[in-house]
């Protein structure tokens, strides 16, 4: 029976059952307001410092490059799952209509206990058909292991923004000790057609981490 449930279906039931924490917060838990992202252009990259730049363009795995420094201590904290609108260049970015909710998973990458990255994962119900259905279930499984399992995974598009600190909640600025400038990236993917969008923060406790660990 549950195998045959629609992405509609199962959104309007997480919908329904998250719809007291949705009408607190309909924004997540990590961000006031939208980053202003703007696309990469030629040169931006050689503008960067070396220890940023080289986490904002990293094509591979972010998972896999934070284990081999950090295992086997590194974790996944889920700061929020639920279904909720997301921002207006996101729902944009996946051609989806101003009140169409979608999967929003907030989290916290850790090494010892040590925030390092955040991320904000956006997944529209249409694309949690198939196999893909997985990714509404990912627990503390961190989301670049399943993605990256997927042989027709294509990224189609990156964005970079610098985020200041009134960008972020109250709540996430404090757990999260930020004080400065936090430099982000947003990449849109795409799984054998159906699209998710992917942002990730670096804290500074990441930027140089393969030199020093922490």
């Amino acid at each position: 029976m549950h195998s045959t449930l629609s992405g509609a279906v199962v959104e309007r039931f997480e919908s329904l059952r998250g719809g007291l924490k949705q009408s607190l917060n309909n924004k997540g838990f990590l961000f006031q307001r939208e980053p202003k992202w703007f696309t990469r252009q030629s040169g931006t990259r050689r503008t960067l410092p070396h220890s940023v730049a080289s986490w904002l363009y990293e094509r591979q795995s972010l998972t896999a490059r934070l284990r081999r420094n950090c295992s086997p201590c590194f974790q996944v904290k889920v700061l929020t799952q639920s279904w909720r609108r997301p921002f207006a260049g996101e729902a944009k970015l996946l051609s989806l209509p101003a009140h169409r909710r979608a999967l929003v998973r907030e989290v916290c990458l850790e090494c010892n206990g040590a925030p390092l990255i955040v991320a904000r994962t956006v997944i529209p119900s249409k694309t949690l058909h198939g196999v893909r259905r997985r990714l509404s279930r990912l627990g503390n499984r961190p989301l670049g292991e399943v993605i990256f399992s997927f042989p027709r995974l294509k990224r189609l598009e990156l964005m970079l923004a610098r985020l200041e600190i009134d960008d972020w909640s109250i709540a996430a600025a404090t757990d999260l000790s930020i004080h400065q400038d936090i430099w982000g990236r947003r990449t849109v993917y795409s799984i054998d057609g159906p699209k998710l969008v992917v942002c990730e923060f670096f804290l500074p406790a990441v930027i140089g981490l393969d030199d020093a660990g922490v």
